[in-house]
């Protein structure tokens, strides 16, 4: 949530439940430049008052930004435009029950709250503090950054990754992850519009050039025509293809299907669903164990794609696909919520992200 110098607000950190109380918060950091972290539970004495109604805890870091104290934000946010991948890294809480963990000099716990680090693939820009605890983020900041993943790190005041006396927030700002849908159908059509709502970049490649057209496909980012398996073993080579890469295979011929499954099965994608009825799917497996394809291979292939919604349309099929590829994504089940018990996000992806590099860093020491 951003608040500005004239009192108004854009964007939200919970949905309502604090945002007013962050609000003020914000202000105080403005007139003082001081920045704070405020924790937000469930309010016990008046469950409207400031805390969460739906339960659970929030950590909101409050911060003001301006050039003195952000003398790269000219340089992130160029990046950003430009779609270079930037992280900027945040100390958010230094010390704990009032531990110095120094000298009171530059290199005490109280300096480094605010302290921050940029990292791009190739520098770094700004301090945390110390030597060793910039080297330490900025390779941690860069696999965030590898994976698209926003995180929270935790260190000791020199950097060391056995300790937990600093904690530090990773903001990473990636190209966004990509979304390539063989197939010119209108099926496709609808794919690539979800495809970009969900955040994705949005390829649409076949061979016929009558079909492949960006009249056709207005909201997909490029239309390629070219032989599928050609076009995405090009894509692979020239490092635009990575593991959040999702392969939505729509043309259900074998002369496209084949080739281009080939290719994605073998490389490792964050979803690859192809399009055809069972019958489809049956001679579609036969084809690809033919050309060599393991069973442990085949077993990551979505066929036919989609969570039985009982979808029709191409609007609802497109739905369907992107209900199998999120759930994918953070583990769902794609049951009904109504059937089921316990939390309702599951902790897994960016949610675990501190605890992994955590996990990391013991086993390196």
């Amino acid at each position: 949530m951003l608040v500005g110098p004239d009192g108004t607000a854009v964007g939200s950190v919970s949905g309502g439940c604090v945002e007013g109380a962050v609000y003020e918060v914000a202000q105080e950091a403005m007139e003082a430049g001081v920045p704070a972290l405020e924790r937000y539970g469930v309010s016990d004495g008046d469950a409207f008052a400031v805390g969460l109604t739906c339960g659970g805890i929030l950590d909101v870091y409050v911060e003001r930004i301006d050039p003195a104290g952000f003398p790269e934000f000219g340089e992130v946010a160029g990046a950003i435009r430009a779609g270079i991948p930037v992280a900027v890294v945040t100390c958010v809480s230094a010390g704990r029950d009032g531990d110095s963990g120094g000298d009171g000099g530059e290199s005490a716990p109280a300096s480094r709250l605010g302290r921050r680090l940029v990292v791009w693939g190739d520098r770094t820009a700004g301090s945390l503090g110390t030597d060793r605890l910039d080297a330490a983020a900025t390779d941690d900041a860069r696999g965030l950054l590898a994976a698209g993943r926003t995180g929270m790190l935790r260190y000791g005041y020199d950097g060391q990754r056995r300790g937990d006396e600093l904690l530090l927030f990773v903001s990473t700002h990636a190209t966004p992850p990509r979304m390539i849908v063989f197939g010119a159908i209108d099926f496709a059509a609808a794919v690539s519009r979800i495809g970009t709502f969900l955040g994705y970049r949005v390829t649409v490649c076949d061979a016929r050039p009558v079909f492949a057209t960006t009249r056709r496909f207005p909201e997909a980012h490029e239309v390629v025509v070219g032989w599928p398996h050609n076009y995405l073993r090009a894509e692979v080579e020239a490092g635009r293809v990575d593991e959040r890469t999702v392969v939505c295979v729509l043309t259900h011929d074998p002369k496209f299907d084949v080739p281009v499954l080939e290719v994605a099965l073998r490389l490792p994608l964050a979803y690859i669903g192809a399009m055809g009825s069972r019958r489809t799917h049956n001679d579609r497996l036969a084809r690809l164990r033919e050309v060599g394809l393991t069973e442990d291979e085949l077993a990551r292939l979505a066929s036919p794609l989609g969570l039985d919604l009982g979808a029709r349309t191409p609007e609802e099929t497109a739905v369907s696909i992107a209900a199998e590829i999120i759930a994918g994504r953070w583990g769902g089940s794609g049951s009904r919520l109504t059937t089921l018990d316990g939390p309702i996000h599951h902790l897994t992806g960016a949610c675990t992200t501190e605890d992994r590099f955590a996990d990391q860093g013991k086993d390196a020491n």
